[in-house]
């Protein structure tokens, strides 16, 4: 194999061998704790422009499938892995990983120190990192912004899926296949829009409920959507998802910050503000709502994060707008929240498919 090197911005350099496409490239370095989903990771329209290090030290044993891709590419910048399995064992199973990540033209390395890079993930919080095949100086750095990201993983006109009694406009940042299979599973009709669909258009779609992704990068970036998500949730009955709850808040005036290093695994738990107890979720972001600056006239808190108490979810005082920032449908990860889903249909068939006033 090829000697390759990952140098962070901060100045560490780890090396390891290619696998995938022998590129240069760059973008923020992030890990995932999960021990499995791989494939789900990799396909996440949410790690656009990010280099994603596996921490469990096994990657590729059960190899890639036709079934479990979150989208219809790979959509991570490269990868960075310990150990790496060439000869997968499962019967679903197609290619490797590292043969997948070629077709692709997505590069990696493997053999490469994860502890100790993830060590230093934690220690810098943020950090970028270049994929190089030799070591030189200095390194220019470039900058990815976050509209271009989502225009990359957003589709480009509409898409109808599923012939149900309750239409669901599913606003794309990046949504993942998992979230559409859900409303699918609850008898929906599901119309994809680009993520900078008007309400206007959404609107002539007579949708009786709305859906906001998940997706890739800086929140505030987008705030050129802020007044139509506004509309939407003054409208129709909305559910945003991890991306898409956070553009809720931001559109009635609350902030988000960058949390240290993020949240991604499929481990964490997230306690009901409610009933106190605790479910087991999956997560994939980087920024979180300011819990001190949502307006709690309007909004009152759903779910806290365990570990760090950070808003994970909220629910409108007034109208049926939910938004969590978690995963529901998780793949990979736990199935605990996933009755999400269901409260949203709930909100949707109550509302009678109508627009509503707020009180």
């Amino acid at each position: 194999m090829t000697k390759g090197y990952l140098i962070l911005e901060t100045g560490e350099q780890f090396v390891g061998d290619w696998i995938g496409a022998e590129m240069e490239i760059e973008g923020e370095v992030v890990f995932n704790t999960s021990m499995t989903g791989y494939q789900e990771m990799i396909t996440d329209p949410s790690y656009a422009g990010q280099i994603l290090t596996f921490s469990y030290p096994i990657i590729g044993s059960y190899g890639v499938n036709d079934q479990d891709s979150e989208s219809n590419c790979i959509n991570v910048t490269a990868v960075i892995i310990n150990d790496l399995c060439e000869e997968p064992s499962h019967y679903q199973s197609t290619h490797s990983i590292s043969s997948h990540l070629k077709a692709a033209n997505v590069p990696g390395l493997a053999n490469v120190d994860t502890r100790t890079l993830v060590g230093a993930i934690r220690k810098h919080k943020t950090v970028r990192g270049r994929l190089v095949k030799e070591l030189k100086s200095p390194v220019k750095w470039g900058n990815k912004d976050t509209v271009d990201l989502v225009q990359r993983v957003s589709v480009n006109e509409k898409i109808t899926y599923g012939d149900g009694p309750y239409h669901v406009v599913l606003v794309d940042f990046g949504y993942k296949k998992s979230i559409l299979d859900a409303l699918l599973k609850e008898n929906c009709k599901v119309t994809i829009v680009p993520y900078n669909t008007s309400f206007e258009i959404i609107q002539e779609l007579n949708p009786d409920g709305i859906l906001l992704s998940n997706g890739p990068g800086n929140p505030m970036e987008l705030k050129q959507v802020f007044p139509t998500v506004k509309a939407l949730t003054e409208n129709y009955p909305t559910l945003g998802i991890c991306l898409g709850h956070q553009l809720i808040a931001l559109a009635y005036g609350a902030k988000t910050e960058k949390l240290p290093y993020g949240h991604r695994g499929g481990n964490h738990p997230v306690k009901d503000v409610q009933t106190g107890k605790v479910r087991m979720t999956s997560q994939n972001h980087g920024y979180v709502v300011v819990e001190e600056s949502v307006d709690t006239e309007l909004f009152d808190m759903l779910f806290k994060n365990v570990n760090d108490k950070s808003v994970e979810g909220m629910k409108h005082v007034h109208l049926p707008v939910q938004s969590v920032q978690f995963h529901p449908e998780a793949h990979p990860g736990p199935s605990d929240t996933e009755y999400i889903f269901m409260e949203f249909i709930h909100q949707v068939v109550t509302s009678g498919g109508e627009k509503y006033v707020e009180a």
